[in-house]
């Protein structure tokens, strides 16, 4: 039986959002509603708001969630109505070439929440459901592999962010890159995903551990986060001071968390050789940036792209926990501020302003 909700629905490109009544459909076959809890803001919503990456509008993005299990489809058997569950944009098969290798963040299956219209407006027309998730909204519809239960010793709203800033931050530097012990990290811009691999290259046991950004309150926070040493790259010569630090050498591993075609030219003159740049960031409508082919060649360098972390998200959850409990890992830290689904905007403002780590939208 169809449910009605509120959900916060973009009908244009810089534009607020618009807080109405959705109809959103019983989960099908492999499929979970989720009774919302708490959802994140991430800037990959708000490039969306701000028209940066085209959607098919109007619609509902979020894709940062945490709540309870409302419903099921048929064939779910992990899950029961009532678990407290965490839900991430990383959707897989498990059985594609690429599920099967270890890898599903790059599942190449198309599922048919991919393309299949769920969520309908008071007039009964279509809306787009965005990130995967359409988590900006009192109920969320997702595919199974999507789910995780989260233990009572973790609050819904922290586990929200587990979904994307946290794997994708952390997972860079664990999964990705494999960062050594003993190394020499930068990271470049310091929203949710760059906080994360911040914290994630300490976890890691990295001797350096370089935050670069703009903001000096980024670049406080990076600080409490485990950043060993703080760049204003406004004020200072980055490049030269991350040589400086290095005893002239560069940096093992720079991580470009910022969709910015300078930050990821500037990555390559902060490595040393067989140094490695790990580009997380996207850039707008898929601009390309300039690479350094005999600087690459002649030094060794590594390019690696990184998306959700290389995430394996029942694997990951659960080692995230016990970081998490054994106070490894930070997480009621990222939250900057709690808002209701109806100050939406107000709270992306804040996030476009650079004020926050992570908002969050509680219901």
């Amino acid at each position: 039986m169809p449910r009605q909700m509120k959900a916060a629905v973009l009908r244009e490109y810089n534009q607020p959002l618009v807080i109405e009544d959705v109809t959103i459909e019983d989960p099908k076959a492999g499929e979970v509603l989720i009774r919302q809890a708490a959802c994140g803001i991430c800037h990959s919503d708000v490039n969306v708001v701000l028209g940066q990456e085209k959607w098919n509008l109007p619609v509902i993005l979020g894709h940062e969630s945490a709540g309870y299990v409302e419903a099921v489809g048929a064939g779910v058997t992990h899950l029961k109505p009532g678990d407290r569950v965490a839900a991430s944009l990383l959707r897989s098969c498990g059985r594609c070439f690429y599920c099967t290798s270890g890898m599903p963040s790059l599942c190449d299956t198309p599922h048919p929440l991919d393309s299949e219209t769920r969520h309908y407006d008071a007039n009964g027309k279509p809306i787009t459901l965005g990130m995967r998730m359409a988590g900006w909204a009192e109920y969320a519809l997702v595919d199974q592999s999507q789910v995780v239960t989260v233990p009572d010793s973790m609050a819904l709203e922290t586990a929200a962010l587990v979904g994307c800033g946290v794997i994708t931050g952390v997972g860079a530097v664990i999964n990705t890159a494999q960062v050594e012990v003993g190394s020499s990290v930068v990271v470049l811009g310091l929203g949710g995903v760059g906080i994360n691999a911040v914290q994630a290259a300490r976890v890691a046991g990295a001797r350096h551990v370089i935050a670069v950004d703009l903001l000096d309150t980024k670049l406080e926070t990076a600080q409490a986060f485990g950043a060993t040493h703080l760049i204003n790259a406004g004020r200072e010569n980055a490049v030269q001071t991350v040589k400086d630090i290095t005893n002239g050498r560069g940096a093992d591993y720079v991580f470009v968390t910022v969709g910015s075609q300078r930050a990821i030219s500037q990555s390559f003159e902060m490595l040393r050789k067989r140094g490695t740049t790990v580009i997380i960031g996207l850039t707008p409508n898929d601009e390309a940036a300039a690479l350094p082919v005999r600087q690459v060649a002649l030094t060794e360098v590594r390019v690696l792209g990184s998306f959700l972390g290389s995430t394996r998200l029942n694997v990951a959850f659960p080692q995230f926990v016990e970081l998490y409990e054994q106070k490894r890992l930070k997480l009621d830290e990222l939250i900057t501020a709690t808002y209701p689904l109806e100050q939406i905007n107000e709270a992306i403002a804040v996030v476009e302003r650079g004020e926050a780590v992570r908002n969050i939208i509680v219901f």
